[in-house]
């Protein structure tokens, strides 16, 4: 594992952005790499990046000009699947957070976050993909309460099998297709085949949205993350 996590950091206020370089610049194992104030050029400043110097995790201003967060995020979730993404925002509302798991976002954090918050937030996105306050936690199954909401956020067709539940809880909790395929007897091939079909019927895009779903449906357990 690279010792330390590669930080981009994109934000229009420039405060902001030289703020958040210096809360994090004493931090051993976090490194920030690059940053930028709009989307587009962020964007092209990704496709000139060598693979060893590109970011682990994109810490994403919601409100920006001329592109903001989220069409940023939908293109950075199209051509860079694996960037782990956490969205910040002044605006922290349980709408905005369900836009964000459908978006795959691994965290969202209010710009008034404190130190703590945010070293651990970049701390645990780094190794679970993903990572939710107390206060996320309440806002997403209240969110959740509503079958209507729960349609909208992950709109199931079909039901996860007992054996999609299983190869979930072992996604979740970060083991490979080859160690899945051994826990569970089968091929990494048919462990690859559950996998998709899992994002298939959950209607989610990577890994985090499995994470999330197997969350605010009692599959994986909170407390493990």
């Amino acid at each position: 594992m690279n010792s330390k996590i590669k930080i981009a950091l994109i934000d229009d206020e420039q405060l902001i952005l030289e703020g958040i370089k210096l809360l994090l610049s004493n931090e051993q194992n976090i490194s920030v790499t690059l940053t930028s104030d709009n989307g587009p050029d962020f964007i092209n400043s990704l496709e000139s990046l060598a693979e060893n110097s590109f970011p682990d995790i994109a810490l994403v201003d919601v409100q920006m000009q001329p592109m903001n967060g989220f069409e940023l995020v939908g293109i950075l979730k199209e051509k860079y699947p694996d960037l782990k993404i956490i969205i910040l925002s002044s605006h922290y509302k349980s709408s905005i957070l369900g836009y964000m798991v459908k978006l795959g976002v691994s965290a969202f954090l209010p710009k008034n976050s404190n130190k703590k918050t945010f070293i651990e937030a970049i701390t645990m996105v780094h190794k679970n993909g993903v990572y939710f306050t107390a206060e996320d936690h309440q806002m997403l199954f209240s969110y959740m309460n509503s079958s209507s909401k729960k349609k909208s956020l992950f709109e199931m067709e079909d039901e996860l099998s007992e054996r999609e539940k299983d190869v979930v809880k072992l996604i979740c909790q970060e083991f490979t297709n080859n160690e899945i395929a051994e826990k569970l007897f089968i091929s990494p091939r048919t462990v690859e085949s559950h996998r998709q079909r899992v994002l298939e019927k959950i209607g989610a895009k990577n890994t985090v949205g499995i994470v999330i779903y197997a969350i605010i449906n009692h599959i994986y357990s909170i407390e493990k993350i």
